[in-house]
């Protein structure tokens, strides 16, 4: 069984923040622009697997690297099982 799961792949995604913008403004986003979100560094990112919310975390940056730290996994719903 364990080698039948060593071969599934998960889309995993992390959420920063948010935002909305008009269509035009998108249409001239380009190399170097700054999208504000709704967010701040302090607050917690959702971890979606396969686009459905699993857990929540931290971002932590150590020299040029950036990590999640999953702080809790979210309760599954019945018919995601």
């Amino acid at each position: 069984m364990v080698a039948t799961l060593d071969k599934v792949s998960v889309d995993l995604m992390v959420v920063l923040g948010t935002t909305t913008m008009p269509i035009h403004q998108v249409m001239r986003l380009s190399r170097g622009a700054i999208i504000e979100l709704d967010a701040t560094e302090a607050d917690e990112v959702k971890i979606l697997a396969n686009n459905m919310p699993v857990a929540s975390g931290v971002v932590l940056v150590d020299r040029n690297r950036i990590a999640v730290e999953v702080k809790q996994m979210l309760p599954r719903r019945a018919g995601n099982r």
